[in-house]
């Protein structure tokens, strides 16, 4: 069985049963809902719904899912249509589930340092919450103002602060989940430590939607730490800022950011922004933006001023210390809209690769050759310090990689070079609809096999998220 076999369609008594459940209010099957949850941010792919049901609590997923079990019908669950790998693209058509109106953060745990909240909150309003708390949620992907937890549960994201902190998995005690056939369960308990059974809360990370539906989560949080400090540093050589960066850790200072942005990105975002912030001259390749943190300010002074002299003996320009808020806000916010301004300079098709770091020189010095062999033109921006490079391309007259051949011919080529350097096809994206085309690239058919088998375990009749990650046999 795979996704092109024939699903159930949404007829008018579905409808009418789905009204009956959430509230005629929340049920749309509108041409403009269509079009506005036909996309998320994955190239320029639409798929349109068949209806969008918006849901409130657990329950009412239940009983929706129940019913689309019943007859075959495709689910696609969403949160905030932030997705780079086509996670919540409604391909097979069926129930759109939007995650938006369970929103609520529930209790915030002082005395344990957890949180309970539910999916549809946005990321870095559950961080601003426990922040007033003096605790600290580290996980901060790029789109952390508009993102949804629940989306970051389902695709394990990560973010600059991963490379001292990890990544959402650390941070997931306990999950409350509908499965596809309706079940309500908990995967786990609220403990630090678990060895009673399967991690079935592990497992529902990072699953992208496919083995069921997130509904509460309780995550764990630590102490906030007091201060942070910023430099940011330009290298006229991208080998020699990868072996600072290697250097850096060698030398046992963590930080709690280490990121690269290559010149051509950085020219583009600046532009848009209209910022000075960051020098751009022709004789820079990449620039390398350093964090430390924690709660003793002469400490982070000493390690700030290792990382300079390390950087030094590695061939960097003048360091650029951020001296107050703003100027750190303004290193920060260039960053993290990079992805932005690059998408909008014709950079469509993002890669989120990882490889072990001191790679980092080898692939895209790879990279930019395969674009020269294949006329494409590649900027590159990401996490030096845990490896995870976003690679985004322009070639003239292809928007979306997923079904170009061509396209599809040079992923192949690029992901076999991430691999041969040790490396795998995401870090942090997932792979959605459009990389599951080159997961043979990343695992053998007995891996594959269990994850189907998996998968089926969960989802007998295939209806949600059907089609993403892999197709069933």
């Amino acid at each position: 069985m795979n996704d092109t076999l024939p699903l159930g369609v949404v007829a008018e008594e579905h409808i009418d049963r789905f009204k009956a459940i959430v509230g005629e209010q929340y049920v749309f099957v509108d041409t403009e809902s269509m079009q506005h949850y036909g996309h998320d941010e994955t190239e320029h792919l639409l798929y349109l719904p068949e209806v969008v049901i918006k849901p409130r609590t657990a329950t009412e997923i239940s009983d929706i899912l129940v019913i689309c079990n019943e007859h075959r019908i495709a689910v696609t669950p969403r949160g905030a249509g932030t997705g780079l790998s086509g996670g919540a693209l409604p391909h097979l058509g069926g129930v759109l589930l939007s995650m938006e109106r369970m929103n609520t953060i529930l209790f915030i745990d002082e005395r344990n340092m957890q949180v309970t909240t539910e999916p549809g909150v946005i990321t870095e309003v559950l961080q601003n919450a426990v922040k007033e708390k003096g605790l600290f949620y580290p996980p901060d992907p790029s789109s952390r103002g508009s993102c949804f937890i629940g989306g970051n549960i389902a695709e394990n994201s990560g973010g600059p602060k991963a490379v001292k902190y990890g990544v959402v998995k650390d941070y997931v005690l306990n999950l409350e989940v509908v499965l596809p056939t309706g079940e309500i369960i908990w995967t786990g308990a609220n403990v630090l430590k678990n060895s009673t059974g399967y991690n079935l809360t592990q497992l529902m990370v990072g699953s992208e939607g496919t083995l069921g539906i997130v509904t509460k989560i309780v995550l764990k949080l630590i102490p906030l730490p007091k201060y942070d400090l910023l430099m940011l540093a330009p290298f006229q050589s991208l080998e020699k800022a990868g072996e600072a960066v290697n250097a850096i850790f060698r030398a046992g200072i963590t930080p709690s950011a280490m990121e690269l942005v290559e010149i051509d990105a950085l020219k583009i975002v600046s532009a848009m922004m209209d910022s000075v912030a960051v020098p751009v001259t022709d004789d820079i390749e990449a620039h390398l933006i350093v964090e430390v943190d924690g709660n003793n300010m002469e400490v982070l002074m000493q390690e700030m001023e290792a990382v300079a002299e390390i950087l030094q003996q590695y061939e960097a320009g003048e360091v650029f210390f951020a001296d107050d808020a703003q100027q750190k806000a303004e290193l920060w916010k260039l960053r993290r809209r990079t992805a932005e301004a690059v998408k909008i300079k014709g950079y469509t098709i993002e890669e989120d690769t990882v490889v072990p770091r001191a790679e980092l020189p080898v692939l895209i010095r790879r990279v930019k050759a395969l674009g020269e062999q294949y006329a494409f033109h590649a900027v590159f921006y990401g996490h030096a310090g845990d490896g995870n490079l976003h690679i985004r391309i322009k070639k003239e007259g292809i928007s979306n990689s997923f079904e170009n051949e061509e396209m599809n011919i040079i992923l192949r080529e690029l992901f076999t070079i991430v691999k041969e350097l040790g490396g795998t096809i995401s870090g942090e994206h997932g792979v959605g609809l459009v990389q599951k085309g080159f997961m043979d690239i990343a695992f053998d058919d007995a891996n594959l096999q269990i994850m189907r088998a998996i998968k089926k375990a969960f989802d007998p009749n295939n209806i949600l998220n059907a089609g993403k990650i892999f197709d069933l046999e």
